[in-house]
């Protein structure tokens, strides 16, 4: 049995403690990663908590990983030992559904694997990335170009994603005009692959402090809910809604222009309701995206490399299993600029 070192919850809500935990067993199709840095995302928080369903423990969370190749499987073609890879949300999909093989793995029937908190299709716990190694399948790590550091490139794999899919599919771009609700992990990334798509980008918030990095990321304006929902119409061509808040959602409608969409990857806690009238006047649209699948993630990566993005972030020294306590109380206080990121080579 081969073991890697690991941050683990051993229960619901506890405190994280270092323990070695079992690697998945190497096939001829998978890769070694030695993880070097591992994204909180504010998931994690919600799934070992429990507040979202009932979590599988002990857990290892983290999906947002990059590091170095260190062993490939006898028929691995995509990746070659010393390579810089990244693996994110899920590890593994059915491969044989429409959306497998549409390059959707991320809505694959059958469910994909995540990449922890679940089970690998044979039965077996999967275990994330706050830990010193793991062992995926080719097909689901993406290459990180050199010229993208694996600190700031760490939270890609999730937040990157989960941004930059609903922006292409709305196509952001020149000459629309895109509201970003929310700005902190997910939508600080969301104003910088917009305004890198050419999208002319507001930033909304809910109050000003975070103004002045919403400018500098490329934003043209920084308006608060309180000046604008409500008040402000027919203003966008697509709202991306990055919260976990309650909203006003036919505030929020009116700002949109006639074909506007309300694009969801938030995930609020409670159920949200709307007027029919609020989407009929004006051919508007509320909707939703998922993460995206392999191809979307590395064609994200390689945009992201091409114009100089990657998250903003702060480094966490893991040696102490309560810098990550201590972390995910910040999160969830909404105090981080903009994406914790954990040196796991200090696990």
């Amino acid at each position: 049995m081969t073991t890697t070192r690991s941050l683990v919850s051993e229960s619901t809500g506890s405190k994280f403690v270092t323990k070695d935990v079992e690697l998945r067993r190497m096939s001829p199709t998978s890769v070694k990663l030695d993880i070097h840095y591992s994204g909180i995302c504010h998931s994690d928080i919600h799934q070992v908590r429990d507040e979202w369903s009932a979590g599988i423990f002990p857990m290892v969370p983290g999906h947002e990983m990059a590091g170095i190749v260190t062993e490939v499987g006898s028929a691995v073609t995509k990746f070659k030992v010393g390579d810089r890879i990244g693996v994110g949300v899920f590890i593994d999909s059915c491969r044989e559904c429409e959306y497998c093989l549409a390059d959707m793995e991320n809505y694959c029937v059958k469910g994909p694997v995540p990449s922890y908190n679940g089970r690998h299709y044979d039965g077996e716990p999967a275990y994330g990335g706050y830990a010193h190694s793991t062992v995926v399948e080719e097909r689901f790590a993406v290459h990180i170009p050199e010229n993208l550091a694996l600190d700031v490139a760490a939270p890609l794999l999730c937040a990157g994603i989960t941004v930059y899919t609903p922006l292409t599919h709305w196509n952001a771009g020149p000459g629309k005009k895109v509201a970003v609700l929310g700005m902190g992990g997910l939508g600080h990334l969301g104003v910088k692959i917009a305004v890198a798509l050419g999208a002319e980008v507001t930033v909304l918030g809910h109050s000003a402090k975070k103004k002045a990095d919403a400018l500098e990321f490329g934003a043209v304006d920084y308006l608060t809910t309180e000046e604008t929902i409500g008040k402000v119409r027919n203003r966008f061509d697509m709202i991306l809604n990055t919260t976990s808040a309650d909203l006003n959602v036919d505030g929020l409608l009116a700002m949109l222009r006639v074909d506007g969409a309300l694009v969801n990857v938030g995930l609020p806690g409670t159920r949200q309701s709307y007027n029919p009238f609020s989407i009929v006047d004006g051919r508007k649209s509320i909707a939703g995206s998922n993460t995206g699948g392999m191809k979307a993630t590395q064609e994200m990566i390689d945009f992201c490399a091409k114009h100089g993005i990657g998250s903003t972030i702060e480094l966490l020294n893991a040696a102490d299993p309560g810098a990550i306590d201590a972390a995910y109380e910040r999160v969830v206080s909404s105090d981080v600029r903009y994406r914790f990121v954990i040196d796991a080579r200090t696990i």
